[in-house]
């Protein structure tokens, strides 16, 4: 299949499927009368309720993402478009399972270990994955982000895994 403009192709793809995601969970989801999802009230212009924004946010997304899905399809006359290129599903992997990682190992683990697993895991899905480079990543990260997060602004994110021998150190603690 030739397609005139693979990145805005995909684009358009990713901008369609998120727009759709949002509308969908913003509406609710029904089968046969029985709800796989339930949505938020939409209310009207004049009133709105919390699924209305959400709901027309996501056409609008839906609908910009046809039309520059629909726009990369066409080549330009004369032109012989490029080829698709595969998607790149591998890198895709490692980054969005180093995100749901981090997500999920929080807590248990702390914000310390857990972005470094983060910013490690999803070096991974680069071509030009240096160990040592994403570890001094990694470390700037986290220490950037425990001193804004947690000594600035003061959220509670643990820093450290919940062990109580760990919870005496004053940097766990903070």
């Amino acid at each position: 299949m030739k397609i005139g403009s693979p990145k805005d192709f995909w684009g358009g793809i990713i901008f369609a499927v998120i727009g759709l995601m949002f509308a969908i969970i913003a509406r609710g989801f029904a089968i046969g009368g029985n709800v796989l999802l339930a949505g938020y009230t939409m209310g009207t212009p004049a009133r709105m309720g919390p699924g209305f924004f959400p709901f027309w946010l996501g056409v609008i997304l839906l609908v910009l993402g046809a039309v520059i899905s629909t726009a990369a399809l066409r080549s330009a006359p004369g032109a012989e478009g490029s080829r698709l290129e595969r998607f790149h599903w591998k890198e895709l992997f490692f980054v969005l399972g180093s995100i749901c990682l981090f997500g999920i190992l929080l807590k248990p683990i702390g914000m310390l270990l857990a972005g470094m697993l983060l910013i490690v895991g999803a070096s991974f899905g680069s071509v030009t994955f240096h160990f040592r480079k994403s570890l001094l990543l990694g470390l700037f990260l986290v220490t950037f982000c425990a001193l804004v997060f947690v000594m600035g602004l003061k959220l509670p994110i643990p820093l450290c895994p919940d062990i109580d021998a760990l919870q005496s150190f004053g940097l766990c603690r903070a």
